[in-house]
């Protein structure tokens, strides 16, 4: 993958760039700032961007604002910010867009080195991947409590992890399910949501956290 990352703390900035040059991606750029971060992408658009939230100069949202921006600019490139905390207003503006290829994870899931390279390659790949505790709030705050008290806890479950940007084959191994059962319980998830049309998993996924973000 061609990766370009952004992150205020050198020390994280330069630990990825190693452990991404280690895994055989290029980093065609490593900076410390939003501004910096929408030069580089414009100057040679990569297949993914990891980019801290808060970055430079008021450390509150520049970072998130940058990857919108990527989106916008260039839906072809993937987005994974990382947050140190689960910041719900910042997650939900993500999730709600067009976001195919786009990604959330708390800064203590990228020392788990195979989650993160797997979230990064999903991302890169046009799939979601969001961090279990993004999805765990997101699933707590949400209004619409009357259609999400209709799931049984298989389906609760099972939703959980598409959220995260699982695939059924995925699921079924993670939750020890037959794959033919989760196609049941996603089929039942979005009836009882009325959630219809649409066809591939990452638009379902973003059904469903739009529906729970809204």
């Amino acid at each position: 993958m061609r990766v370009i990352l952004a992150e205020d703390s050198t020390l994280l900035r330069e630990g990825l760039v190693r452990l991404l040059a280690e895994e055989g991606h290029e980093v065609l750029a490593a900076v410390g700032n939003a501004e910096l971060l929408l030069k580089a992408v414009d100057e040679d658009p990569p297949d993914v961007v990891v980019a801290d939230v808060r970055m430079p100069p008021t450390h509150t949202d520049e970072g998130l604002r940058a990857a919108l921006e990527i989106r916008r600019r260039r839906p072809a490139v993937g987005v994974l910010v990382l947050s140190q905390y689960v910041e719900k207003r910042y997650a939900t503006e993500l999730l709600t867009g067009e976001s195919e290829g786009v990604g959330y994870l708390l800064k203590d899931r990228v020392v788990q080195v195979d989650e993160f390279l797997d979230a990064l390659e999903r991302v890169a790949g046009g799939r979601a991947a969001f961090d279990p505790e993004v999805v765990r709030q997101l699933l707590g705050r949400t209004t619409h409590t009357d259609p999400l008290a209709r799931l049984t806890a298989r389906e609760h479950a099972v939703l959980a992890e598409m959220a995260q940007g699982h695939t059924n084959a995925a699921i079924a191994r993670r939750l020890h399910i037959s794959q033919s059962a989760v196609e049941k319980h996603t089929n039942a998830i979005f009836d009882k949501l009325g959630l219809t049309g649409g066809e591939g998993y990452s638009r379902r996924v973003l059904a469903v956290l739009r529906y729970l973000g809204s």
